[in-house]
C-alpha cells in the first residue's frame, strides 16, 4: 500500500505540472472563473441585479466606411465610452467583439471572399485602421481598467483556409501599403494585419486586452461533425495553434465559440440535427482548447454559448425558445466539475449569448411574457421568469456565484 502522504505528494506534483504548463493570464484578468453574457447598453444594472457577472459583451459592427458603423451610434464614437463606463460602474469587464470587415463597402457576396478582399484593399483598410484607432482612443480615455477587444470573429478562420501551410504570411493584406506612419515596415499580409492591431493598441490603449478568435473550422475540419479520435483532435488543434503563431503578433487571450445558435434551432429551422453536444463532444471540445492553449500559449474564453435548455417548459423549439444543453452541462447539476475541468485545460471565462435573431435569449426577446406551453420531451419545469429560456440561465448563474467562483489554476 502506498502511504497517503506519498499519494498526496504525487497528486500535488501532477497538479503543479498542469499549472506550470498553462500560459500566464492577461494582466488584470480575474483570477477566478467568470461568467458573462451578451448585454445591450443600459442592461448593466439588471445584469448585476441577477448576480456578480464578471463580463458583458456588445458587438461593434456596421462597417468602417458605410456611415452606419459603431462610431456613428453615438457622437464621435462615444457609444464605446458609455458602454465601458456603465460596465465599470457595475464592476464588470466590457468585451467588444469587433466585427467590421464584412459589413464594410463594397458589400455583398460570399463572407470569406468579402473579408479577404476587404483586408487586402488599401481604401478599406485606411478607413479600418482609423476606426480601430478611434476605438482605442475611446477605450483608453474611458477607464484605466481592462477592456477586451475581441478582434474579427470568423475572419481568422477564413484567412487560415486561404493560407498555404497554415501560414498567415501567405495571405495578402493592406498594412504598410495604406501609408499610415504607425504601420511603416509591417508586411502586407494577414500576419502584418495582426501586428498592426498590436502596434496600435500598444501606442494608444495599453489597458485593452486583445483577443484573437480561434476557429477550429479554419483547418477545413469540424470536430462536431467528424467526431474524430483524440489524436486527430490534437492534430487539428496543433494546426490552429500553428496559424495563430504564424501571425507574429502577441495577442493576450483567445476566444472560441461553442455554437452561434441553439442545437434545437439548427434542428427545427435548418433540418440539421448534428449540432447537439453529448459527453464525447464536450470531451473533444475541451481537448481542442487544451491543446491550443498549450501550443499557442494563450488562455481561452468560451464565447457565444447558446442559452437553450431541455428543462424549462418555455423551451418548446419555437422562435426564441429553442432547446440546447450547453448551459446545463456547464451550470447544471454536474456543472461545477465540468467547469473545473475546463479551467484546468486553460479556459478562463464563459460568455453566453446568441449569434442571431431567433435562437433562445436570456431575456424576453419574444415579448410573450411568462410562457409555459405543453412539454415536448420531458421539459416539465415551469418558468421562473419571462426570459425566453424560462429564466434557467440567470438562476444557474446566480447559483454558481452563490457557491463561490472557482479559482483559475496558475
Amino acid at each position: 500500500m502506498i502511504p497517503l502522504l506519498l499519494l498526496a505528494g504525487a497528486a500535488g506534483g501532477a497538479d503543479a505540472r498542469t499549472t506550470a504548463s498553462l500560459p500566464p493570464l492577461p494582466k488584470a484578468w480575474p483570477h477566478t472563473l467568470q461568467i458573462g453574457m451578451a448585454s445591450e447598453p443600459g442592461d448593466a444594472k439588471a445584469m448585476r441585479h441577477t448576480t456578480r457577472f464578471g463580463f458583458r459583451y456588445q458587438y461593434l459592427a456596421g462597417g468602417v466606411n458605410t456611415g452606419k458603423g459603431w462610431a456613428t451610434w453615438n457622437e464621435n464614437g462615444s457609444f464605446v465610452t458609455r458602454y465601458i463606463q456603465e460596465s465599470v460602474a457595475r464592476k464588470m469587464i466590457p468585451v467588444f467583439p469587433y466585427y467590421m470587415l464584412l459589413q464594410s463597402n463594397p458589400t455583398g457576396g460570399d463572407e470569406a471572399k468579402t473579408d479577404l478582399a476587404h483586408v487586402n484593399s488599401v481604401t478599406v483598410m485606411r478607413a479600418y485602421y482609423a476606426d480601430l484607432k478611434l476605438f482605442f482612443q475611446r477605450a483608453h480615455a474611458a477607464t484605466g481598467k481592462p477592456v477586451v477587444l475581441h478582434v474579427e470573429p470568423d475572419f481568422w478562420g477564413y484567412a487560415e483556409q486561404a493560407s498555404k501551410n497554415d501560414s498567415a504570411a501567405t495571405v495578402p493584406a493592406a498594412v504598410a501599403s495604406t501609408g499610415l506612419s504607425e504601420l511603416t515596415g509591417l508586411p502586407n499580409t494577414v500576419a502584418g494585419f495582426a501586428q498592426a492591431i498590436v502596434v496600435l493598441r500598444d501606442k494608444l490603449a495599453p489597458n485593452v486586452i486583445l483577443a484573437y478568435h480561434m476557429s477550429g473550422w479554419g483547418t477545413m475540419h469540424d470536430i462536431v461533425y467528424e467526431k474524430p479520435s483524440d489524436a486527430v483532435v490534437r492534430a487539428y488543434a496543433t494546426r490552429s495553434a500553428k496559424f495563430e503563431q504564424s501571425l507574429g503578433a502577441r495577442f493576450d487571450i483567445s476566444f472560441e465559440d461553442f455554437s452561434d445558435r441553439d442545437a434545437g434551432f439548427y434542428q427545427v429551422v435548418q433540418g440539421n440535427s448534428k449540432t447537439w453536444f453529448r459527453s464525447g463532444d464536450f470531451h473533444r471540445h475541451m481537448l481542442y482548447a487544451k491543446t491550443f492553449v498549450r501550443l499557442a500559449k494563450l488562455r481561452m474564453v468560451a464565447w457565444q454559448i447558446p442559452y437553450g435548455n431541455t428543462i424549462m417548459r418555455a423551451e418548446n423549439n419555437t422562435w426564441n425558445h429553442y432547446q440546447d444543453n450547453r448551459v446545463q452541462w456547464l451550470l447544471g447539476r454536474s456543472g461545477r466539475a465540468h467547469l473545473r475541468a475546463y479551467a484546468k485545460a486553460g479556459v478562463v471565462a464563459f460568455l453566453f449569448g446568441r449569434g442571431a435573431d431567433g435562437p433562445t435569449c436570456a431575456c424576453d426577446a419574444a415579448g410573450d411574457g411568462v410562457t409555459n406551453p405543453a412539454p415536448i420531451n420531458g421539459n416539465t419545469q415551469r418558468s421562473y421568469s419571462a426570459d425566453d429560456d424560462g429564466g434557467y440561465f440567470r438562476k444557474q448563474a446566480k447559483a454558481y456565484y452563490k457557491r463561490g467562483a472557482l479559482k483559475i489554476p496558475g
